[in-house]
């Protein structure tokens, strides 16, 4: 629909106006700071004070709105443009199609949010009408431009023929009007807050300067001014969090992932020197030797002690996220909360990887293939890897460190009678209990780790309590840091972890085919 803008009493000359569809009724659009609004039908008056017509909701005026006009598509209106240098550039950009849109500024009075988050509006006040490049409504268009020019479907400014009559306004009929009165029920508003349907677009996020420049004019320029930067901030924004916005959560975030580290906590991590990239470790590599029985005033057994130095690296393992200040305002629970939570398990899956890459490189010594669904060669060669152990150092296996399929192997495991090898309850002469649900095992008296780290078909057998492989890690934590210019901040998570393994001769690979 468009509204016809007649010529002036005294001049031929068509009026200096535009016409066109303010806001369409019923579409969801998203605005500027990202809120998604919805204007009912009727929510915006056509009569009262005359909005405003403005350059980009700048605040700089270049005509008003004459006329509005509520139809079943939307508020129609025609707008006067000023005869100053501003309303002449705008006349002008409109002729030739550079301007073509238009945003809508309304303090809501009525509205109310539907499960989705959206805004839905039913009375609002109309403070001004905004001439932009793109505005939220996509419908939200100028169709004609002084009366002498016509927009196409295609988008091209074309003459209107003269024989053509422009469509008059008509107000809502009866009909209409019981429609827009059965709007769904609303609250009152207990604040007005702006809305400007303006497109959310990219946004170069300023200096420090500007943003401190924006900060002491205040007012409307700082207000706007934040509004953008807030709806721009990078990497964790608003969007980022669904299922967090804007309805408050009664229940705990969900992450998905569990924070264990079977290896190093099976191994214990131990502190490492504050100081320096690289540190020692002592190890005897030679030791002292003990003859005898000796005779009366002979040479006792002479012998060496040798102590070597092992080098440890202390690796970095951290990460980072900036965070839009918008998001931890508006979260509830707060984003840092579960940001933090998942930054601290994902550092313990990294360090954990880390180990049991390490013991799985550090161990070299292997008995021969285990038939997997065989118990008479698991026993035979746990027993084997527990003899090589026990000749090396004279310790015994304390640990199995195993991958997630040799876990289900073994809890498949039965005897000749087809009872299981190591049943949930411990019958009397069992090798051990495991269940499916529990990493708290036993299998050939062995206290079973369990890492998905590990690789497929992995089996390690080994005396973890001597210290032969070692963990060291200085746990840092968060580290938090503002950002003004972009009203974010940065948040940061890291530790030093080493792991080593000191004597290879305390563990054993048991390899499947």
């Amino acid at each position: 629909m468009t509204i016809d803008a007649a010529a002036d009493e005294n001049s031929a000359a068509p009026k200096r106006s535009i016409t066109g569809l303010a806001v369409p009724w019923n579409v969801d659009a998203t605005v500027l700071g990202g809120m998604v609004v919805r204007f009912l039908p009727g929510s915006l008056p056509e009569d009262g004070p005359n909005p405003k017509l403005l350059e980009e909701h700048s605040g700089l005026p270049v005509g008003i709105v004459s006329e509005r006009v509520s139809t079943d598509e939307g508020m129609m209106f025609t707008a006067k443009l000023a005869e100053t240098t501003r309303g002449n550039d705008a006349m002008e950009l409109l002729k030739m199609g550079a301007i073509d849109s238009v945003s809508v500024g309304a303090n809501p009075t009525k509205f109310k949010y539907d499960k989705n988050g959206v805004m839905i509006v039913s009375e609002a006040d109309f403070v001004e009408l905004s001439l932009v490049t793109a505005g939220a409504f996509s419908d939200a268009k100028v169709y004609d431009v002084a009366a002498g020019l016509q927009r196409t479907q295609e988008g091209v400014w074309v003459e209107t023929p003269d024989e053509e009559e422009p469509t008059p306004a008509t107000p809502p009929t009866e009909e209409e009007e019981i429609t827009m009165s059965e709007s769904p029920e609303v609250v009152e508003a207990t604040t007005l807050t702006p809305i400007f349907a303006t497109a959310k677009r990219e946004y170069v996020l300023p200096s420090a300067g500007e943003w401190i420049s924006a900060q002491m004019q205040g007012g409307a320029i700082a207000a706007e001014f934040n509004a953008r930067v807030r709806a721009a901030a990078p990497d964790v924004t608003t969007a980022d969090l669904d299922g967090i916005l804007p309805l408050p959560i009664l229940a705990p975030i969900y992450s998905g992932i569990q924070g264990l580290r079977p290896v190093v906590d099976a191994i214990g991590a131990r502190q490492m020197p504050q100081g320096g990239k690289v540190f020692i470790v002592p190890k005897i590599t030679t030791h002292t030797s003990i003859g005898g029985p000796q005779t009366q005033n002979t040479t006792i057994t002479a012998g060496q002690f040798i102590v070597d130095d092992i080098q440890i690296t202390k690796d970095i393992y951290g990460g980072y996220v900036e965070v839009s200040e918008a998001s931890i305002d508006w979260t509830s629970p707060e984003v840092l909360q579960g940001l933090l939570e998942d930054m601290g398990k994902k550092y313990a899956l990294a360090t954990d990887n880390a180990a049991a890459d390490a013991l799985l490189a550090g161990t070299s010594q292997t008995t021969g293939n285990v038939a997997p669904t065989d118990p008479a060669d698991w026993v035979a060669k746990v027993y084997a890897c527990a003899n090589t152990i026990l000749s090396n150092g004279n310790y015994l296996p304390d640990h199995m460190f195993v991958s997630g399929d040799v876990f289900a192997q073994l809890g498949s495991l039965d005897d000749t009678s087809g009872r299981p090898l190591f049943p949930q309850v411990g019958p009397m002469n069992a090798f051990g209990t495991m269940n499916a649900g529990s990493r708290e095992a036993i299998v050939f008296g062995l206290r079973l780790v369990v890492d998905t780290n590990f690789a497929a078909k992995t089996t390690i057998v080994g005396a973890a309590a001597t210290g032969a492989f070692r963990c060291y890690e200085q746990q840092k934590g968060a580290i938090s840091l503002d950002n003004p210019s972009t009203l974010s901040r940065t948040i940061a998570f890291r530790g030093y972890f080493a792991p080593k393994m000191i004597d290879a001769n305390q563990f054993m690979k048991i390899p499947q085919a």
